[in-house]
């Protein structure tokens, strides 16, 4: 551990889904086994750390312009920044019950809130990285991705999956599996440079000006994997093909393909829940058809938050002043291959 004077920082990447979005859902990975296909880009979860000698605990979210200041000890989590609190008590728990340490913890995201970039995961995985750090806490990459996903799903019981957490620790372009049993394994790819070029030059990212509440949506597929025969559990079952699907075009360097394969994952990701679309995304999604997007789909459970299209990169002006004219906010993103960082800031 370092000087007391020291500042810790650590950043995590947001991500893409690319495919396979929901299977990584309980109980549908439990029952069947989730594939997820997703890549991070250059959008970012911080956190910074400073140790205090005040016996206090202070939490800023400079992003939402809130701040609070706590008596060092088990926080409450109904209300407030709860992300925060609640990766402040895992690491009370698991690490320092005797003696709650006194700190600063200071973040922002990159993304607005309900973006459908894994920005809430990433922000946690960002947390519970700098604690990490400034503690030497005996935490590898699957467990700080664990712990996240303990915090969020568990401690906090907000409804959601796991591919999140995986992403923003792994960073890159990952097929991911969940099992039975907590059993996730990450599976980087190795993509060939001139694919990655060619794939980051055809996305175009749109956020549709609406964050989603994402619950409704995922507790509606949660419910249809229980549920033997349903059109939902159909549309799940078709995600997860798409996944392998996508995997072998991406590998190959089909572009197409990959946009062909979005194309019929927006349609089954509409099957598994009435809300994952409305007619804003319909809009936004037909916009970007007409105007040079092959294929198209949300970027997350749905419902709002940004949608991604490819296209071919010389279509990228038009298709972006499209979007654009049609109330949503494209932009181009650059792929990343690093995961959750920390260091300590220079003096």
């Amino acid at each position: 551990m370092a000087s007391s004077a020291a500042i810790y920082r650590a950043r995590a990447p947001l991500r893409l889904g690319l495919a396979g979005g929901g299977t990584d859902l309980s109980p549908y990975s439990d029952l069947y086994g989730g594939v997820i296909l997703n890549a991070t880009i250059d959008r970012y979860a911080f956190a910074s750390l400073v140790f205090r000698d005040d016996g206090m605990v202070s939490l800023r979210a400079n992003d939402l312009g809130v701040e609070e200041n706590h008596p060092a000890g088990l926080l409450p989590v109904n209300s407030g920044l709860i992300l925060h609190r609640a990766v402040y008590n895992r690491i009370v728990r698991q690490f320092f019950p005797e003696r709650p340490p006194s700190i600063q913890l200071t973040t922002s995201i990159e993304a607005p809130a309900g973006s459908g970039l894994g920005s809430s995961s990433a922000l946690v995985v960002a947390m519970v990285e700098v604690f990490r750090e400034a503690y030497n806490l005996p935490l590898g990459l699957y467990d700080v991705a664990h712990v996240a996903f303990e915090i969020e799903r568990i401690e906090l019981t907000l409804a959601g999956g796991k591919q999140d957490q995986y992403a923003a620790a792994f960073g890159g372009i990952n097929f991911i599996e969940f099992l039975a049993g907590d059993r996730v394994i990450v599976n980087p790819l190795r993509v060939g440079r001139a694919i990655l070029a060619e794939l980051e030059s055809s996305i175009v990212v749109c956020f549709s000006g609406q964050s989603r509440a994402s619950d409704i949506i995922i507790r509606d597929q949660i419910r249809a994997a229980e549920n033997p025969g349903g059109k939902a559990l159909d549309g799940l079952h078709a995600l997860k093909r798409d996944a392998f699907s996508m995997k072998q075009s991406l590998l190959n360097g089909d572009i197409e393909g990959m946009a062909r394969i979005m194309n019929q994952s927006w349609e089954s990701k509409k099957a598994t829940a009435e809300s994952v679309s409305n007619s804003h995304l319909d809009v936004l999604y037909s916009v970007g058809r007409a105007n040079g997007a092959r294929g198209g789909k949300i970027s997350g459970a749905g419902g709002g938050g940004f949608m991604m299209f490819v296209t071919d990169p010389e279509q990228k002006p038009q298709l972006i002043r499209a979007l654009s004219a049609a109330g949503g906010t494209p932009d181009k993103v650059i792929l990343t291959h690093t995961g959750v960082e920390s260091w300590i800031a220079p003096a």
